[in-house]
């Protein structure tokens, strides 16, 4: 007598809420149902971070205008071939019109925050960024910064508009997210 063999059932894919409840509080991105570990980088990314971060969150607090999140902080970012796709940014501002004050969420929120700031690691193609940012913007985000450290400026991305590149001895600015920031952008890649 021959055994019939019946196929397993497929399992359930992961949910993008239960990839924030399962892997919270660690360094990785879920892109097409599988848990994504980036590459740790070097200190200097951590400046960049930290100096954006702070100049972000400095102007919000003093305008009242929101939140701001660090570390990697997942955002979803759904896109029709990975509808749980779900990326960490190093930078996220929050307006009080998409997160209403009080205490931030706990968990994965349903909301794309308006501005998303990328630090270049040097394991990080442009391809790859340039397919992040599409995410973001793709996903209501309305301006993505994204800062180089090998040439020292910082680009802002725009859904349907031309990206804007500031260098070293430009000041930055994105009035139509953060009414009234400007920061030079050497102050930046201050060491």
């Amino acid at each position: 007598m021959s055994a019939v063999l019946t196929p397993l059932a497929a399992r359930p894919r992961m949910t993008a809420e239960e990839f924030a409840e399962q892997y919270a509080g660690k360094r990785v991105e879920f892109l097409f149902g599988k848990v994504v570990e980036p590459p740790m980088p070097f200190q200097f990314h951590g400046v960049v971070c930290n100096w954006a971060s702070f100049y972000v969150t400095q102007h919000v607090l003093a305008n009242g205008l929101g939140h701001v999140t660090t570390n990697d902080s997942f955002v979803r970012v759904p896109t029709p071939a990975d509808p749980e796709k779900v990326r960490g940014a190093d930078v996220c501002f929050f307006s009080y019109a998409r997160v209403p004050r009080g205490r931030f969420p706990r968990g994965l929120v349903d909301v794309s925050p308006e501005l998303v700031v990328e630090v270049k690691s040097p394991s990080d193609t442009w391809a790859e960024i340039y397919r992040k940012v599409g995410e973001y913007l793709a996903n209501d985000v309305l301006a993505v910064i994204v800062f180089d450290d090998e040439t020292r400026s910082a680009t802002v991305f725009r859904p349907a508009r031309r990206q804007q590149l500031f260098e070293e001895a430009d000041t930055l600015a994105v009035p139509d997210v953060l009414p009234g920031w400007a920061v030079p952008v050497d102050h930046f890649f201050a060491e």
